[in-house]
């Protein structure tokens, strides 16, 4: 078995985390200069344990085998959300490099190829998953030319000009090449700390459902209409609220989970009546049933909100992220390993959020392992997990893929 080198993981973690360092987090948007500097920092790394490296098109990194066998995927994203934390994404990359260092190490490990690599883009500054898509043929150049910075607008081409991509082709998923893709992620909740276990083991990836929902009122002098002719968008929308909080729990799924992020209002002013609201609303589970489920009831929803506040509405589906469920045998091999290193500190879990190895595993067997979260946060430069842990999960994911690259798990 590989033994991978604890004290090196963690610098390496820690080095890592200084490009774009704030606080005790990262700021390392997507094709900033601090995220192309540790994606060449990451290319010279591969390098050195001898593999080919490259950065594609989308600010992909690769780390190739020489080997003629096939090699197995590991890795996850490189960039950051803003303010955010230093393990979101890094975790799995630096995992993907520490794992390709010990089976280069480890004699009877080293003609088993270890593709490391690091996505672009996961978070969505441009476009979610945009690295993982483009490598599956996901995505082509129109959806690129759209494609703005959801904060400042900025045009993803002008980007990737900026990031001295341009001219470089897209890395294409040749299949044959692979036997799978693993991902470590730090679990981004409290499940696992509060139960006291030490990893989770994916079973599937939730789909995401997201809503823009218009409700149109008559927007009138607010201290001289009477309450018994309002048609008031603001009130419907708040309605729309509390109603979904009282209906959803009757239909949803042990796992599910939903959230009214944004409630805008039209024109906005204290002596208005709102004659517009829009509402962005958002669930997610990891069965397409219970989505389905979600999608007729939050229909239902909105049509008693507008016959109790005589207001008109729209509603449009913006986002529809199908479930995907993880590789079954990989999954019992990083749960062999987890029974070796922490026995009775495993679960089989669902993610709540999205990753690149749903996208992956549409093309290639993919499995996904989770550390736990202290305090279950994350998008937060304070997010963190324990050394210990860290060190536990990248030898428990360096156990699993020499037993899927040895053919034990089919």
């Amino acid at each position: 078995m590989p033994k991978i080198n604890a004290g090196r993981l963690l610098s390496e973690l820690r080095r890592f985390a200084q490009f774009g360092a704030y606080e005790t987090g990262v700021h390392r948007p997507t094709f900033s200069r601090e995220d192309m500097d540790s994606r060449r920092w990451l290319a010279l790394q591969y390098e050195a344990v001898g593999l080919q490296a490259h950065i594609d098109g989308v600010g992909n990194v690769f780390g190739t085998p020489l080997s003629k066998r096939r090699s197995l995927l590991i890795g996850s994203h490189a960039e950051s959300e803003n303010h955010a934390g230093w393990l979101d994404g890094a975790l799995g990359v630096v995992y993907g490099l520490e794992i390709a260092r010990s089976f280069a190490e480890t004699p009877d490990c080293a003609g088993l190829p270890i593709a490391p690599v690091a996505w672009a883009d996961e978070e969505g500054h441009y476009l979610s998953l945009l690295g993982s898509r483009s490598f599956i043929g996901d995505i082509d150049e129109a959806e690129i030319d759209r494609a703005v910075n959801i904060r400042n607008g900025l045009p993803l081409r002008e980007a990737l000009q900026a990031a001295g991509l341009v001219g470089l082709p897209r890395s294409l998923l040749e299949p044959e090449r692979y036997v799978g893709y693993l991902e470590a992620h730090i679990e981004q909740g409290d499940a696992l700390e509060a139960s006291g276990n030490r990893i989770g083991v994916v079973t599937s990836i939730v789909g995401i459902w997201q809503y823009s929902i218009i409700f149109r009122g008559v927007q009138n002098h607010a201290g001289t209409t009477r309450m018994a002719i309002r048609k008031d968008a603001g009130l419907a929308a708040a309605m729309l609220a509390m109603n979904i909080a009282d209906r959803f729990p009757t239909v949803a799924g042990p796992s599910s989970v939903w959230t009214t992020g944004r409630i805008s209002l039209e024109p906005g002013a204290p002596s208005i009546i709102p004659g517009k609201a829009e509402v962005l609303f958002q669930f997610r589970d990891s069965e397409m049933a219970v989505l389905e489920r979600l999608d007729l009831v939050l229909r239902e929803v909105v049509e008693e909100t507008v016959i109790k506040t005589g207001c008109r509405a729209e509603i449009e589906r913006t986002e529809t992220g199908r479930p995907w469920h993880m590789d079954s045998a990989f999954q019992e091999a990083i749960e062999s390993a987890a029974m070796r290193h922490a026995p009775g500190a495993h679960v089989r879990m669902p993610s709540g959020a999205s990753h690149d190895a749903q996208v992956v595993g549409r093309k290639l067997r993919a499995a996904m392992l989770f550390v736990p979260s202290i305090g279950g946060i994350s998008h937060h430069w304070t997010e963190n997990t324990h050394d210990a842990d860290l060190v536990l999960g990248c030898q428990v994911l360096a156990d699993a893929a020499e037993t899927i690259l040895r053919g034990e798990y089919r």
